[in-house]
């Protein structure tokens, strides 16, 4: 299906410094699918270029540019230099190079950010909101606009009474974030947020879990709340091989942070190497490991080496595409037992693509995602003995695993790829159109 619309769309999203982010990739890849239906959407970068492992369709620009943004909040002459200066600043190349080698900035600093960003006019960033909606109502003259999250949407009441078009505000782990904040930035952020609410047309979330969540954690009408799919470009994923040959080998494929869950997996694998069908289970682990989680993941690491598994795990580092796929097809399954209720799984439509059957904890979306897809198990959260369990039973069942698999492939390429998302997910745009 193709559509054609003089309907222009702007999709704001945020770069996370040189991560590959859940979000961003979610977003690139919708944007993407919806201009391969014909309808006329900008990706818009704010604080950081985007970090894709697909072909990378936002805008060359970055506002609300990190480096700006930093400044503007902890020098103030700096807020009262001409506009042309800033833009110095605002460079892409510029923004990866600063944020590359950017160090760990203090909570209190990170808070007191977060509550004037949402702001908008009212907080030390308003000449960036100027820069927008600026931009925006001269260059693009969108009829709608999206946000992929609430923290950049404090500019929303300046973008409403100059551009009066519809706004939406994609949900998707925006709580994370928000609950990690000290007070008082957490409790000024909330109030911020909720006089947000009132100025937004409609909230899009990927469950129904995440809906019922936000709607209670936001005070968002329920009217408001939207159910659109997830999806992921589904090429390239590879074809199930012969895994009886190799090792048992459980994959995790996410940040390596606590609330990823990566030190219950450590714990069940453990658990899993003294038993006498698992003896000789291998562990592979991927995705991005930042700075501030350097001291985590060195003591999981260390965890497997004072059992002596040094020889028994990889860890691969932050994959690209091609090495995300060369990644998946050595696994036997897949987990990634996050502790805190995960708004999307991303990692878990990946796995599936590949005909990587999953075991994920019972919260979240991944009871969503598991009825609605099959291909896995479901176990207590924080739990490494159950985990542990069901991992044993789909390393040494190979018929279970194999039929898990091969059906999560199957309905993840035919109801869970990328057009399939953008399909349904124009339909609920267009109501607002």
């Amino acid at each position: 299906m193709t559509v054609s619309t003089g309907f222009p769309i702007a999709y704001i999203t945020a770069g996370a410094a040189g991560m590959y982010c859940g979000s961003c990739m979610h977003d690139n890849t919708l944007v993407r699918a919806l201009t391969r239906l014909g309808i006329d959407v900008q990706l818009i970068p704010t604080y950081t270029p985007l970090r894709t492992d697909e072909e990378n369709v936002s805008i060359d620009h970055v506002f609300f540019g990190g480096v700006n943004v930093y400044l503007e909040q902890t020098v103030p002459l700096y807020r009262y230099l001409p506009a042309a200066f800033g833009r110095v600043f605002d460079r892409p190349w510029l923004i990866r190079w600063a944020t590359s080698r950017a160090t760990a900035t203090s909570a209190r600093t990170l808070g007191a950010l977060t509550v004037s960003m949402l702001r908008g006019t009212r907080g030390r960033q308003r000449t960036e909101v100027g820069k927008l909606c600026s931009w925006l109502a001269t260059v693009v003259q969108p009829r709608l606009l999206c946000f992929s999250n609430v923290l950049i949407a404090g500019c929303i009441p300046r973008l409403k009474a100059e551009l009066r078009v519809p706004i939406l505000v994609t949900l998707q782990g925006d709580d994370i974030f928000l609950d990690s904040l000290p007070e008082p930035y957490r409790t000024q952020s909330f109030e911020e947020i909720r006089r947000l609410v009132d100025q937004v047309d409609g909230f899009l979330v990927h469950s129904r879990f995440y809906g019922e969540y936000m709607q209670e954690y936001f005070g968002i009408p329920a009217e408001k709340l939207f159910q659109v799919p997830l999806g992921i470009d589904v090429n390239g994923f590879p074809q199930p091989d012969d895994a009886t040959s190799r090792p048992p080998t459980i994959g995790y494929l996410a940040r390596l942070a606590p609330e990823k869950g990566l030190h219950v997996l450590v714990d069940a694998f453990l658990e899993l190497r003294r038993r006498r069908q698992t003896h000789n289970a291998r562990l592979h682990i991927a995705g991005w490991l930042g700075p501030s989680q350097r001291g985590y993941a060195d003591a999981q690491f260390a965890k497997l080496r004072s059992a002596g598994l040094q020889d028994a795990y990889h860890y691969a580092g932050s994959v690209d595409r091609a090495g995300k796929m060369e990644f998946l097809s050595h696994l036997h399954v897949l987990s990634v037992p996050t502790t805190y209720q995960e708004p999307k799984g991303l990692f878990v439509l990946e796995a599936l693509a590949a005909g990587v059957p999953v075991v994920q904890p019972s919260h979240g979306a991944f009871p969503e995602l598991l009825e609605n897809l099959g291909g896995g198990r479901l176990v207590a959260p924080n739990d490494p003995q159950q985990l542990a369990d069901q991992l044993m039973e789909l390393l040494c069942d190979e018929a279970l695993r194999q039929n898990l698999g091969q059906q999560g492939r199957r309905r993840v390429h035919e109801h869970a790829n990328a057009d399939a998302m953008a399909r349904e997910t124009w339909e609920t745009i267009r109501r607002f159109l």
